[in-house]
């Protein structure tokens, strides 16, 4: 999802344009492939750990894709690469998927809720556009109503979803899926190859 076409295609719009893989280019073309950030931005992560962010909305296409390839990639990182998923915050109207992220992550149930989330936005035609209907939406997913709805409001979910659009705007997100590497890199979506150059950049951060 490009930043510049919110308000062209609307928060559940989809792109014509399809990301080519592109696996048989053995050299990294900085500007395309991946930029390097002018400033680093800050990482929460211990010595001998790599921070790799994934940037995604629940209402992009493309991050519904590219979701099982992320998943399939994170779960054979070894402990030392640690990934956090970042919900963007475009404009206001993205605040209530940054929120329904946040608070499943809260409330200990991203393990079984994220791809029902983004099945639910890209197959059933859910609209979470607010409060009342992430909550009946998870109430049908067995959440307690109550206790999602004061997590939804809470203090600690309105931090994060700052801090989220903090962490955009320093990796310069202009598009989801993307992935942000060390504090020092931004990978844009490219389908299979992000992964390809993901893997070449943390190669090359622990090199440093």
């Amino acid at each position: 999802m490009l930043r510049r076409d919110i308000h062209r295609f609307g928060l559940a719009g989809t792109l014509l344009a399809v990301w080519p893989t592109l696996h048989a280019q053995p050299a990294l073309r900085e500007g395309s492939d991946y930029r390097r950030l002018g400033k680093p931005v800050p990482v929460d992560t211990g010595p001998g750990q790599i921070e790799v962010l994934e940037f995604f909305s629940y209402s992009c296409i493309h991050c519904y894709r590219f979701e099982p390839l992320m998943t399939a990639w994170m779960r054979k990182q070894p402990k030392e690469i640690v990934v956090r998923r970042v919900p963007v915050g475009f404009s206001p109207a993205f605040e209530p998927l940054q929120r329904l992220y946040y608070t499943l992550e809260a409330l200990g149930r991203l393990g079984d809720l994220h791809d029902k989330a983004f099945k639910a936005v890209h197959e059933e035609r859910e609209r979470f556009n607010g409060l009342e209907a992430a909550a009946a939406w998870a109430a049908r997913q067995g959440l307690d109503r109550q206790a999602f709805t004061q997590t939804w409001q809470s203090f600690g979910i309105s931090g994060k979803v700052k801090r989220a659009i903090q962490l955009q705007d320093a990796y310069e997100v202009d598009a989801t899926p993307s992935l942000g590497i060390a504090g020092r890199f931004l990978v844009p979506g490219q389908a299979e190859r992000t992964l390809v150059v993901a893997d070449a950049l943390i190669a090359r951060v622990r090199q440093a």
